[in-house]
């Protein structure tokens, strides 16, 4: 359908990648990855067409039609946000008063005229068309898509140019779905969604009838929505079947393998330059010695590629706070006649991790500000604990930067205490390195302003962080590092995100913000969700009550089993586990593998010193066996006990 062929691009002096051959299928389900800068987004807009190869040729089937969307920067203007997505189907609309024109010239000719029979036949062919091209339901299209991605009806009627750049992009979005290209190419398509939209976007692609690519740094949404994983890496483009955690996997095989092939062939050149160098004199050797020097020109040397970049960093521990953090009572928030919640009373205690959620606008940001206390309460009262001292990561922190000053000049006047040394390595934690802690602030893209904006946080470590959306443009490798960082840190933190896997990991209560209200749910983000579709019936939960529930009250917890029954395992839980248990039979199917082809080898003795080795790695996958089969005995005891 598409083909790419010894592909290569340069983006100036610098090689993006080359010898790139891949064939996009009707039903290519592909989700690009790699480092920032090296070429992803340059990769789906030279398929696009948007941007010409240097190296190789791109080939696309007669009639293909290809949908690009972009990171950002699409604006529309001068239709309501209906009439834009209904302007996708001007073709069809053309079909559609054909067909009513057709009608009212039938409805004037005689039935028995040659007259009537042409247009008879055209209006057959045209209605066909129309009705296989579904323009019947063009409309419940339009309204299923825009409903999707979280447009109200009341929004349906007003202007394009009224929305903000997110919500420019999402329009965007809508329209590319609604024409519904051969290869539709996403970049970064979850950016500007929430949570809810985001799962209504994973179920449409699963049912998305062609192919598509995109870009994401939301593994969750990797997971269920692609089945190959291509990585841009070192220059070359490489393929991985499977869902990320799967390619995870591979490469890290892929990676090992490398590895030891690079060791292997570096102890063959070292045996070669040594019997050269050796026996180079002798006369009697020269034969052989010419023999090792054309083996030794003909090997193709592995290179091993340079350790990939990112974000390392610990938050400095703080100084412990009381065991109230912060506490609302009664507390409201009303713009004008809006009333974004009321009648909020709950207490964070050390050590909490809050994840506050619901969809866009509901007000997560403005609770955030209110805790920071750069937005004032309505009515109500907020205090904070002993010994709080509170840092706050916005949505839109490097706003508050000066754009004309250096990083280093900048973190230097914020932290006079801190040596240039110590400033550097921090910048270094956040890929600012060598000349880059030059820059000024106002050159730097929307992802490294955020990563400065991070940096800049730890220089006043606080005891209790509140972050709104602070994976936005982080790469997945760099929200792993976060993630762990906040889950070693020993404050508290509340937080908002629309990353699902980051949530899921770090949040140890939910507050919920919705229709007015504030909701509280114990346990992380798939527990909130189990109790949201009705899970645990039988024991009481806050699911319909307001916070107010002091933390320090217990919660009772009750199994409902008579004693020798099976304990109740929350399912969503069971079903990780259920999954845990494959991954490991599918790692002991390929350890057993390993240990056979070992066995193999180590019966065709070559040498000493390599029966040696595969002596040693032999023993290594025997370990690892024994190890990963106690594991999986372990999870399937546990399966069946809650069976």
């Amino acid at each position: 359908m598409l083909q790419l062929t010894g592909a290569g691009k340069r983006f100036g002096h610098k090689l993006l990648f080359d010898g790139l051959d891949w064939l996009i299928t009707p039903k290519e389900r592909a989700g690009l990855v790699g480092g920032n800068g090296t070429g992803k987004s340059t990769l789906l807009k030279t398929i696009s067409g948007l941007e010409p190869l240097d190296y190789g040729s791109l080939t696309t089937a007669k009639g293909l039609r290809v949908g690009y969307l972009p990171q950002d920067g699409l604006q529309v203007s001068g239709r309501s946000v209906f009439a834009e997505c209904m302007s996708v189907f001007d073709d069809l609309r053309d079909l559609e008063r054909e067909l009513e024109t057709l009608t009212g010239q039938m409805s004037e000719f005689d039935p028995a005229s040659p007259e009537y029979s042409a247009v008879a036949d055209r209006f057959i062919r045209v209605d066909s068309e129309f009705r296989s091209r579904d323009g019947y339901a063009i409309e419940s299209q339009v309204g299923a898509v825009l409903g999707g991605l979280g447009f109200r009806k009341e929004d349906w009627t007003r202007q394009t140019e009224e929305f903000s750049g997110g919500w420019q992009m999402r329009i965007a979005l809508a329209k590319l779905l609604l024409e519904k290209p051969n290869v539709l190419l996403l970049d970064e398509p979850t950016n500007h969604l929430d949570i809810e939209a985001r799962d209504w976007l994973e179920q449409y692609l699963n049912n998305y009838e062609f192919a598509y690519i995109l870009i994401s740094h939301d593994r969750y949404f990797l997971d269920v929505t692609v089945k190959r994983i291509v990585e841009i890496w070192n220059k070359k483009v490489h393929f991985y079947t499977g869902s990320y955690e799967k390619y995870r996997a591979q490469k890290a095989e892929r990676l090992a393998q490398l590895e030891a092939a690079y060791k292997n062939q570096h102890d063959k050149i070292e045996q070669l330059e040594s019997f050269i160098n050796r026996f180079r004199a002798q006369a009697t050797k020269a034969k052989q010695v010419q023999s090792r020097i054309k083996e030794l020109e003909k090997i193709e040397r592995i290179e091993l590629p340079p350790e990939e970049k990112t974000i390392h960093f610990t938050f400095p521990q703080p100084k412990p706070s009381g065991r109230v953090v912060a506490q609302c009572k009664n507390v409201s928030k009303v713009y004008g006649s809006k009333t974004i919640f009321s009648n909020a009373e709950f207490t964070i205690e050390r050590g909490d991790r809050v994840a506050l959620v619901g969809i866009n606008g509901a007000g997560k940001s403005t609770l955030i500000k209110l805790l920071a206390g750069t937005e004032s309460l309505t009515t109500g009262e907020y205090t904070l604990g002993h010994n709080t001292e509170v840092d706050y990561f916005a949505q839109d922190q490097y706003k508050q930067l000066d754009t004309e000053a250096r990083l280093l000049d900048d973190l230097t006047a914020a932290a006079p205490r801190s040596t240039q040394t110590e400033l550097r390595n921090l910048l270094g934690c956040f890929l600012f390195s060598e000349d880059d802690v030059f820059k000024r602030i106002g050159v730097l893209s929307g992802g490294e302003r955020n990563r400065y904006a991070l940096a800049r946080l730890l220089l006043h470590p606080s005891n209790f962080l509140l972050l709104d959306e602070p994976t936005n443009h982080l790469d997945i490798r760099a929200k792993d590092v976060l993630l762990e960082s906040l889950e070693k840190f020993t404050g508290t933190v509340v937080f908002v995100s629309h990353d699902r896997y980051f949530m899921e990991h770090l949040a140890t209560r939910v507050f919920e913000i919705a229709d007015g209200q504030v909701r509280v749910y114990p346990g992380n983000y798939a527990d909130y969700l189990w109790r949201k579709s009705g899970g645990n019936e039988e024991t009481p939960t806050l699911n319909d009550v307001l916070i107010g529930v002091p933390p320090a009250i217990p919660i009772p917890i009750s199994t409902g089993n008579s004693a020798g029954a099976a304990k109740r395992v929350n399912p969503m839980k069971r079903q990780q586990m259920q999954q845990q248990a494959q991954k490991l039979e599918e790692r002991i199917a390929a350890l057993e593998g390993e240990i056979q082809q070992s066995e193999v080898m180590l019966s065709d003795f070559t040498s000493s010193e390599q029966a040696a080795r595969i002596g040693v790695a032999l023993d290594a996958q025997r370990t690892e066996l024994d190890r990963v089969m106690a594991e999986w005995e372990s999870i399937t005891e546990q399966l069946e006990a809650t069976a």
